[in-house]
């Protein structure tokens, strides 16, 4: 490089440090004025509005479920639904000819009116009505409509507690449903079980001449001792009464709709009361072809005597264990329901003339006849 070409590049240099320090210089002899700042003068920001908070979600609690308010539109919980409607599902246990048998019943009104199955009271001696309380009183049979397989039981109780009653023609295919009742009488209170309403508007026939019409269809497991117990909305509402279940198929058990039954039991209240049944004092079960032939004996059905009421007019007359009734009067008496129908239609005080017969196959067998009076006991 030339002398002259290294003094150029000299000044060239010198002369861009001088414009740099005269910039730098500039910049700290000029500064920025302060803008106005929430220093200077504090001004409110929006999130002043802290001082007064917004209602949120979080910091008000929403309203608990009604459960004391079936009917509601929202729907409870199962447990919710369970707990409202406890107390007005009760134990109905029976003493037949047969044997005890145990069903389901709901609180109809505060009245002492309780719905059931009708097959469930049917030839029923006595009647043993249990409340979630723990307390068990006696009831009677009020009215019964057989071919609608529904009963009204009467109690004497105070502080009953009814069941909110829905509108079955409300239902839809696949909504849930809870059955509540005393499944097998189990003991510690009544069994649950949830499902949805399979169908609608069945029909089945139970027994000879006797077909149930209308009925819901659900999945919800119903068992022996279900029979008059409801079957519940989400809403803890009942929309029916458990009736049958079909033992050939898995998950298949009906109830009466709520509507039908809300219309039978109100033609059954406008009946009254009905006058008491005839008490016989005497228990027992169906003869069947199988045991008549076993034991040799000379008829085919009747109602074979197995207990007495020593205190009945039917131990005083001195009908035994053992003699089997073939007719009371002019009716035939082939089975235990049918001395239960002629029981209920002949009050205490009817005079009755039994038919029996009496001995064993070693001995012989003879026809009997037995005066007596029906007497006031039983479920009357």
């Amino acid at each position: 490089m030339t002398l002259l070409h290294h003094q150029s590049a000299t000044r060239l240099f010198a002369a861009f440090v001088v414009a740099g320090l005269v910039l730098a210089t500039a910049c700290r002899s000029q500064p920025a004025a302060p803008a106005p700042s929430a220093v200077v003068e504090p001004q409110p920001s929006p999130t002043a509005t802290a001082q007064q908070p917004v209602p949120t979600a979080t910091m008000v609690p929403p309203p608990p479920v009604p459960v004391s308010g079936a009917g509601t539109t929202g729907n409870l919980t199962a447990p919710q639904a369970v707990e409202l409607l406890r107390p007005s599902v009760v134990q109905i246990a029976v003493l037949k000819a047969g044997g005890k048998a145990v069903g389901t019943g709901v609180v109809y009104n505060a009245g002492g009116h309780i719905l059931t199955n009708w097959h469930v009271v049917n030839g029923a001696h006595s009647i043993q009505v249990s409340f979630s309380d723990g307390s068990v009183v006696k009831g009677s049979l009020f009215q019964e409509d057989p071919a609608k397989d529904l009963a009204v039981i009467a109690v004497d109780k105070a502080g009953l507690h009814p069941a909110t009653l829905g509108d079955s023609s409300r239902l839809e295919v696949g909504e849930d449903v809870i059955a509540i009742g005393h499944a097998l009488g189990l003991p510690g209170g009544p069994t649950v079980s949830k499902g949805v309403v399979s169908a609608l508007d069945r029909a089945i026939s139970v027994q000879a001449g006797q077909e149930l019409t209308g009925l819901i269809q659900t999945d919800a497991a119903i068992n022996e001792g279900n029979s008059g117990g409801p079957l519940v909305s989400m809403k803890g509402e009942v929309i029916g009464i458990n009736t049958v279940r079909i033992s050939g198929g898995a998950g298949i058990g009906f109830a009466m709709n709520i509507n039908a039954v809300k219309e039978t039991a109100a033609r059954l209240l406008a009946l009254g009361p009905p006058p008491p049944s005839g008490y016989l004092g005497a228990f027992g079960s169906d003869i069947t072809r199988a045991m008549a032939i076993v034991l040799r004996l000379p008829v085919s059905d009747g109602f074979a005597i197995e207990s007495v009421d020593p205190k009945s007019n039917a131990g005083s007359a001195g009908i035994r264990v053992d003699d089997i009734i073939v007719g009371m009067n002019d009716t035939r008496i082939r089975t235990a329901a049918d001395m239960a129908e002629f029981l209920r239609k002949n009050q205490p005080g009817t005079r009755v003339q039994v038919r029996l017969v009496r001995g064993d196959p070693f001995s012989g067998f003879t026809l009997v006849t037995v005066d007596l009076t029906l007497d006031r006991s039983g479920t009357s």
